[in-house]
């Protein structure tokens, strides 16, 4: 979530602002209530027991929009964490110091009916219905502080692009094994739709194990479906390859690299399923 304008006026200096929970609209309320029923019934079978836990755990449905003081309140009792409200994309050093700090910012505005399937900056249901679930897994919501801390390091290295890319194709659209079958965990496909079916179900997109080299020279696409979905062994998997690499050095080697082609598919790859690429 990250910008480069000048803070808004009527945001604290972390840029932070009130949910406004109470201006919420009726029928916004309701819109919520339709994509929770909606998504619900189509991730049952397909998104990570985790994430269904934490659905559970903080009782995310059923009335409207989540106020984030409650909703922070059930979160911080499970891990420590809570949701502060935005006004929408924030500077980087200032979304991973959230991160780092056990916060997780979310916008406070919802789509439009309209935008119903496709929406282009992440809102408050992309946001705390996607993302905010696996913050109640104590491994998980490790890992994402332990991202946020490395994204500040990453500042200092000029190596911005290379750690971004990590948090797209995990935390963003990754998908992770459970008892033999693949599961979905990323908050930009458990929050759609579309790609809820596309990501375990087309045949176009590659899917692969996860390599952190590989990850950090891997680019991705923001106006489609992806064409490559990496896959996880555990959330213990992530946190571990965190805090164990001298990130550094991992940097320093990666800089005179280029970048490689999402399409195609790498000597050393651990592939799960070859695509089609038909729809690239």
């Amino acid at each position: 979530m990250s910008t480069t304008a000048a803070r808004p006026a009527d945001t604290a200096p972390d840029w932070t602002i009130d949910q406004r929970w109470s201006h919420y609209t009726p029928a916004e309320h309701a819109l919520w209530d339709r994509l929770y029923a909606r998504q619900t019934a189509q991730l049952a079978d397909r998104a990570h027991p985790a994430f269904l836990r934490g659905l559970a755990t903080l009782d995310l449905g059923g009335g409207g929009i989540p106020d984030f003081r409650r909703l922070s309140e059930r979160l911080h009792a499970a891990t420590g964490w809570q949701v502060v409200a935005v006004p929408g994309l924030v500077p980087d050093d200032v979304f991973f110091r959230h991160l780092s700090e056990r916060r997780f910012v979310a916008g406070n505005f919802i789509r439009s009916p309209e935008q119903l399937d496709y929406l282009e900056a992440p809102d408050v249901f992309h946001d705390v219905f996607g993302h905010v679930p696996l913050l109640a897994d104590p491994v998980f919501a490790d890992y994402m502080q332990a991202y946020g801390q490395g994204g500040l390091r990453s500042l200092e290295y000029d190596a911005l692009t290379r750690l971004s890319r990590l948090y797209w194709y995990t935390v963003e659209f990754g998908l992770i094994r459970d008892a033999g079958d693949l599961r979905l965990y990323g908050a930009g496909i458990v929050s759609s739709h579309g790609e809820s079916i596309f990501a375990l179900d087309d045949p176009s997109p590659h899917r692969i194990g996860f390599d952190l080299a590989r990850v950090m020279r891997t680019p991705y696409r923001i106006d489609d479906y992806q064409a490559l979905y990496i896959v996880i062994d555990s959330f213990e998997q992530l946190l571990r390859t965190t805090l164990d690499t001298d990130f550094g050095p991992l940097y320093r080697a990666l800089a005179d690299q280029p970048d490689l082609a999402i399409a195609d598919l790498q000597p050393g790859d651990a592939v799960v399923s070859a695509g089609t690429q038909s729809r690239a």
